[in-house]
Formats: C-alpha cells, sequence, structure tokens
C-alpha cells in the first residue's frame, strides 16, 4: 500500500497538468547540435535558471553540528536506542509547489518498499549524487536496495541530490536531505551510501553530507553520525575524497553490504558509545572489498621530482598489523545467485533509460586498454540464458514497459544472445509490442539477424563504439575492430530499415595524429554512404569525447592531452565535417575532460580542492549548467597544487601511483607490459578462447571466466579468428578516401 502522501497524487497531477511538475520535456542538453555537448555526456534539460547559491566559507546552517536540524529529537548516544525515525514530509509538502518538478522527491513508484524502521535495524540510505532523473535507473543501487530489504536486521531508502531551487528553499526552511520512500532525514540513518560513477560528481557527495547534517569530514564525526561509505567505478581512486569518505567498497557489492549491516549491527547493540567509530573503521577494514582512508598513512618525497613544483607520494601503508597492506576487490564468483533487481522501480516521472534493465553478464575480457570497466570487473560472469529470459518476462510483466534493455558493458557478446532476443520478441507476452534494445554493441559482433530481431517492434537509433578513426589506432587501444567489421554492422542496420547510427569515438588517445582524428570524419562520411544506398534520409551521429586516463588501465601511466590540444582537435573535426549532409557532430567540452583527468589520477591533496570549489558554489559540476572550470583552476592554485602533474605528465613505471594499495585483481607488471604493447601497436585477441595472459583475475580469485560457449562467436571476436592483417582495408565499393584537409602536425 502507497503511503498517504501518495494519496494527494492525483489532486496534484490534476492541478499541476501542464505546468512542467512532473518533469516531462526533452531529457537532452539545453546545448544546440553546433555546441559540445554537456560534460560527461547526456544531461537532462536544467528545470531552473540561475546558478546555485554559493557555499558559505565557514561552517553551513548544517555542517559540523551534533544535533539534525530538523526540529526532530537529536540522536545521541544516550538516548539512541529508543529513538524512532520520524517523516519529514508535512515540512518537505509545504516546498514541493515552489520547485519546478516535485515529482523528483515524492517516491511512490511501482516496487518501492516501505520498510519499518526500528531502534536495532541497521538502516542504510543509497544516495546517488545527481537528480533524480539520471540517479533512479542505476541498478546498483537498486540492487543493494533490495538486497538490504531482504533482511530482518535490516532497512534501506534511497535519496538523490536535491536540484539547485529545492536546495535553497531546503536550506532556507531547516529541512534536511531526505529519503525519497518515506522522507526519513538522511542524517539519522546509520549508513550514507554513495554511488559514485562520475569524478564530476565529487562536489555534490559533500553537498549531500552537508544537507544530511553530517559533518562534511569524516574526522569531524561523531558516535551519533551515520558513516559514509561510496562505491561504484570511480572508488578505484578514492583518494580525492579520502577525507570526506569513512570507507569505500571496491568491487560487487552484493555480499560485501551484507558483512558491512553486520560489522554495523553488533556496534550499535553494544551501545554505539562516543569513541568507537575507529574500532568499527578498523574491523571494516578487515572485510573483503572494504577500504578504510583513515587507516592508511600516505608519506610523500622529500623533495619535488623532474623540475616541478610537486612531491611524489613515497608510500601508502597500513597504521596498524592486523590492517590489511594490500586491498582486494570484492568479486561475485556466480552471477545466477544474484537475480536482481526482482523488482525494478518504475518511476511516475521521465527519467533516462526508462526501461526494464536485466543485466546479462558482468565482466570483459575484450581487453581495451583505455577502458577501466572492462579491467576492473573481470573475469567474465554470465548469467544463465533460462535466467535472463525468465527476469525479462517476469519483469515485462510487473512493469507493463515495452521495451528491455539487455546490459552488460558488450551485450553483443553474450553467448545465449540470438536466443534470448529471439525469445523476448517472440514470447507470448510480447504480442509485438516490445522492443529489444542492447546498449553495448561491439560491430564486430552484430550481425543482419541480430539487426533484423532487435528491430521488429520499433525501430530507433543504433549506437557503435568504434572508438578511433583509423585502424592504427585501434591496435593502439586494442579495439581490434576492422574497416569491414564497422562497414558491416552498418549495412546490416541500414538493410533492416534502421535510418540512424551513432558513432562514438574518443581524442586525445595515446600516440594519435591529426591523420587518426581526421578518419573519425571519413568513417562517418563512410557509414553515410552506406546508408543512403536503402534510405535518402540515412543519418549518422558523430560523438567525440577526450580521453581521460583511468587507474588499473594500461593507459593509466599516459599523461593526458592538454585543453587546448583537445579543443584544437574538435576544431579539426568540426571544420572537416562542416559541409558534410547527413553527419551530426557533437562534443565533449575538454575543459570539464581537464577537470575529470585531474580527479581521475589524483591523490589525497586534491580534497582540500574538491571542498574548496564545493563551499564557493561548484555543484551539479556535470551539468553543462553549473560547470566552471575557473572554480576549479582557482582551487588548485589556492592549494599550491599543480595541473600539470595531476593531468598532463606521463607517469614512470616505477612511480608509486595513489591507488598502488588497492587491487582490481590485476597484475601492474601485466598492465605495463600492456602499455608498452601499445606503444608498439600489438593487439592482445579476447583471452576468453585464446590462452590465459596472466592478467591476474582468474588466477587470483579462483574464477574461471563463465561463458556458455567454448568457442568465439561466428566471424570471429577481437581478433579470435579474424584476418587483421587487412583490418585498415576500406570496402571498394566505398567513396575513395579524401585528402584530409587542415591537418596539422
Amino acid at each position: 500500500m502507497w503511503p498517504a502522501w501518495c494519496s494527494k497524487l492525483g489532486e496534484w497531477w490534476t492541478q499541476a497538468e501542464g505546468s512542467g511538475w512532473r518533469g516531462g520535456g526533452d531529457l537532452r542538453s539545453s546545448r544546440s547540435s553546433e555546441q559540445s555537448e554537456p560534460p560527461l555526456g547526456h544531461r537532462p534539460q536544467a528545470c531552473c535558471g540561475g546558478q546555485p547559491t554559493a557555499r558559505r566559507t565557514g561552517p553551513s546552517a548544517f555542517e559540523g553540528t551534533n544535533e539534525p536540524q530538523t526540529g526532530t529529537k537529536s540522536v545521541t548516544a544516550t538516548n539512541y536506542d529508543d529513538h524512532i525515525m520520524k517523516s519529514l514530509w508535512n515540512q518537505i509538502e509545504d516546498i514541493l509547489p515552489l520547485v519546478e518538478k516535485p515529482a523528483r522527491y515524492i517516491g511512490c513508484e511501482e516496487g518501492m518498499q516501505q520498510p519499518d524502521h526500528a531502534p536495532h535495524k541497521v538502516s542504510w540510505l543509497f544516495t546517488y549524487p545527481d537528480t533524480y532523473e539520471i540517479g533512479l535507473p542505476n541498478q546498483g543501487l537498486q540492487i543493494l536496495y533490495e538486497i538490504i530489504n531482504e533482511r530482518d536486521d535490516a532497512v534501506a531508502e534511497r535519496s538523490y541530490a536535491p536540484w539547485a531551487d529545492l536546495e535553497a528553499l531546503m536550506r532556507e526552511n531547516g529541512i534536511p536531505l531526505f529519503s525519497v520512500d518515506q522522507h526519513m532525514p538522511a542524517g539519522e540513518f546509520d549508513l550514507l551510501a554513495f554511488n559514485l560513477s562520475a569524478e564530476l560528481t565529487y562536489t555534490n557527495l559533500l553537498n549531500c553530507v552537508d544537507l544530511a547534517g553530517v559533518p562534511v569530514r569524516a574526522a569531524d564525526r561523531q558516535a551519533h553520525h551515520p558513516f559514509v561509505t561510496a562505491g561504484g567505478h570511480c572508488t578505484y581512486n578514492p583518494e580525492p575524497l579520502s577525507d570526506f569518505v569513512d570507507f569505500f567498497v571496491l568491487g560487487d557489492g552484493e555480499e560485501v553490504v551484507g558483512e558491512i549491516t553486520d560489522v554495523i549491527r553488533e556496534w550499535k547493540a553494544s551501545g554505539r558509545v562516543e569513541g568507537s567509530r575507529e574500532g568499527v573503521l578498523r574491523e571494516l577494514s578487515n572485510v573483503t572489498g572494504v577500504y578504510v582512508p583513515s587507516m592508511y598513512e600516505v608519506t610523500y618525497d622529500a623533495e619535488p621530482a623532474d623540475g616541478g613544483t610537486m612531491r611524489p607520494i613515497n608510500a601508502i601503508v597500513p597504521k596498524y598489523s592486523d590492517v590489511p597492506e594490500e586491498v582486494e576487490k570484492a568479486t561475485l564468483a556466480d552471477l545466477a545467485e544474484w537475480p536482481y533487481p526482482k523488482n525494478q522501480l518504475v518511476p511516475l516521472t521521465e527519467v533516462v533509460h526508462d526501461r526494464l534493465n536485466v543485466e546479462v553478464f558482468r565482466g570483459c575480457t575484450r581487453g581495451c586498454r583505455f577502458c577501466q570497466a572492462g579491467m576492473i570487473t573481470r573475469p567474465v560472469r554470465e548469467r544463465p540464458a533460462e535466467q535472463v529470459k525468465s527476469m525479462i518476462q517476469d519483469g515485462l510483466r510487473r512493469t507493463g514497459y515495452d521495451e528491455v534493455s539487455l546490459t552488460s558493458l558488450s551485450t553483443a557478446d553474450f553467448s545465449g544472445i540470438q536466443t534470448v532476443v529471439e525469445d523476448a520478441m517472440d514470447s507470448d507476452y510480447n504480442d509485438g509490442r516490445v522492443s529489444v534494445a542492447l546498449p553495448s554493441l561491439r560491430v564486430d559482433a552484430f550481425t543482419v539477424g541480430l539487426s533484423a530481431q532487435i528491430q521488429n517492434a520499433r525501430r530507433t537509433g543504433l549506437t557503435f563504439a568504434p572508438e578511433a578513426g583509423t585502424w592504427r589506432m585501434r591496435q593502439v587501444i586494442n579495439k581490434l575492430i576492422r574497416e569491414e567489421d564497422l562497414y558491416g554492422a552498418v549495412e546490416s542496420a541500414y538493410s533492416q530499415g534502421w535510418r540512424r547510427v551513432k558513432l562514438y569515438f574518443l581524442t586525445g588517445l595515446p600516440t594519435e595524429t591529426d591523420v587518426d582524428t581526421l578518419g573519425i570524419a571519413e568513417l562517418a562520411r563512410n557509414c553515410v554512404e552506406i546508408g543512403k544506398k536503402y534510405n535518402k534520409s540515412a543519418s549518422v551521429t558523430v560523438s567525440v569525447g577526450g580521453f581521460v586516463p583511468k587507474p588499473f588501465t594500461p593507459f593509466q601511466w599516459f599523461g593526458q592531452n592538454t585543453e587546448v590540444e583537445l579543443q584544437r582537435k574538435v576544431n579539426l573535426l568540426r571544420d572537416d565535417l562542416r559541409k558534410t549532409s547527413g553527419v551530426q557532430f557533437k562534443w565533449h567540452d575538454p575543459k570539464a575532460t581537464l577537470v575529470e583527468g585531474m580527479l581521475s589520477r589524483g591523490d589525497r591533496r586534491l580534497g582540500a580542492v574538491i571542498e574548496d570549489v564545493w563551499r564557493n558554489g561548484g555543484i551539479f559540476q556535470e551539468w553543462s549548467e553549473f560547470f566552471n572550470r575557473d572554480l576549479w583552476v582557482d582551487a588548485m592554485e589556492r592549494a599550491g597544487l599543480s595541473i600539470e602533474y595531476y593531468a598532463y605528465r606521463h607517469r614512470h613505471e616505477d612511480e608509486v601511483l595513489p591507488w598502488d594499495h588497492l587491487s582490481a585483481g590485476l597484475h601492474k607488471d601485466f598492465l605495463w607490459q600492456d602499455w608498452r604493447d601499445a606503444l608498439d601497436e600489438v593487439g592482445l585477441e579476447d583471452c576468453r578462447w585464446t590462452p590465459c595472459y596472466d592478467c591476474g583475475a582468474c588466477t587470483g580469485y579462483g574464477i574461471e571466466h563463465v561463458v556458455a560457449s567454448a568457442t568465439p562467436p561466428a566471424g570471429g571476436s577481437q581478433g579470435t579468428g579474424q584476418d587483421l592483417a587487412s583490418g585498415g582495408a576500406v570496402p571498394v565499393t566505398l567513396l575513395p578516401t579524401r585528402t584530409p584537409v587542415g591537418t596539422g602536425s
């Protein structure tokens, strides 16, 4: 049964129909196609004008206090055992008519849970540090939300970063951050758990903690404050946030959240006395996958290196003998044992990826050298095809969606993909109305048959990611997609009635020349030429992002291209494509790429920069409406830190990296050799069907790749069963390669 406030939904809906409160409209950037895309991909259009209120230079209305600023009873060690949370709905309801999208904050989704809170239960608040539209579809948080609520000793609710209009009203009225499920005050949960998928959300994490009435810095928290934790891909280098987050979770969260719950439950049962937090953190540091920054000491060299001003890291060592020297990631052995989410949330308002999502496998071994996700999620663990089919059928029946997305890092590689798609399209519950989306399509795994299947119900756009414009460059990055693979996939799509194809590329990759950059434009033109054989209105959208080197990849030693150089390459492509009919060009802002690069491979010293940016109003930095490069540059200068040191310089083989005390299961010498192979333009085949390269992922965890087929797919895959000698050959049916214009040095 829905909570009482949902009974007002129909009344509000009638009153506000057409006023924009429901969050309808175009979920796209407000920038035009002639401008760069908003930082880090597409973001929904802003719902209110103006910039967020600047943070105060001293403590805010909430920060650093020991009592919630809500008028509710203070939770202290002496009264904790009998404290019961109280909903803030009555206060929240009064201000929601004053914001443009109240539906972001009311919950009431199909699948929402209303757990019974009790003093003895461990309470989690899973928080996404971006808007509801972006955060609700996140499968990681939905999975953990369900798992915790299945326990009888724990409860979980959800929260999302409030937009600037609501935040201003919350601060004005003393209303703290709250859950959307039952509108409980965030500061009274035992754990505030964040998902970190992008570096530019870091300041939003600080803002959410502050809005919760919790001290922003971990060292200032007391026994009655919640623990602040974070997971997600960005936590493989958590050091820039080490001053603010009590502990991080590396790897798969399904099992580790249960172990954390056990530790917190025992701590609560013991009385949650003052001074006991450090003991809890010390115990948590021994849970596989948990990293506690305060349990480690970082030392720096006495002198700057390479004639610069920055002192390199000398060592990162545990403070206590029982704290592990290296933190291993948590890894699920069998995905079949975790068929989540069982009750995917169905929102009342428009969100991104608004469809049924079913994860078909986890991990990737194609070995793209730029791809952190593929490296850190090894080994491959496929979900049984029968389980995938049942999850699709049950999910469609329960949610009423007419589209299902089969998610993974490379869905077309799923061993049972053809059968699963056929069954989804042909089953009784489909009736010709359900579309299947494959959001991670590998060009060399996309066939005419697969194209024909997924377009049966509805023809939407298809997205492929060649990543680089020339065969030489694709060998460098180990994306072994031949020219014939790309053009064959594009022809398969257009021949089956598709009209639009989107191509993703990176620029600023190691060893990239202007010939490689302009190769992007040539590929796009050739794809349009293929499309026009089948449809005169065929089009291609080219989306280009600046490359950001990531931890635990072979490119972690590479010095990122400067902001000026990335902008030059963008201009080169824009000028070359300006008069090309049928090609639309979009790009990622090089200014945002700079900031992402600083944070991606930064160390603990960047914590002061993140806090400085936040205190000066820098929230929602992923959004083009709010991103402010100058805030970051000025904060770096005030902290005495070098942009060159963090973003642009090449790293040495023997350099101590900020994440060297953490493990994604990959041997560092394997990554270094792969980096050398990249410079030699040597590609590596997919190790699922070739001899082991001893990267460490399988041998270290005792888990072999879990795949349904012992042989590569027909036609080959990532070099296996393919002729790579002719990888750069262009089909003779296409126009001859044009001489690039405006080629730089």
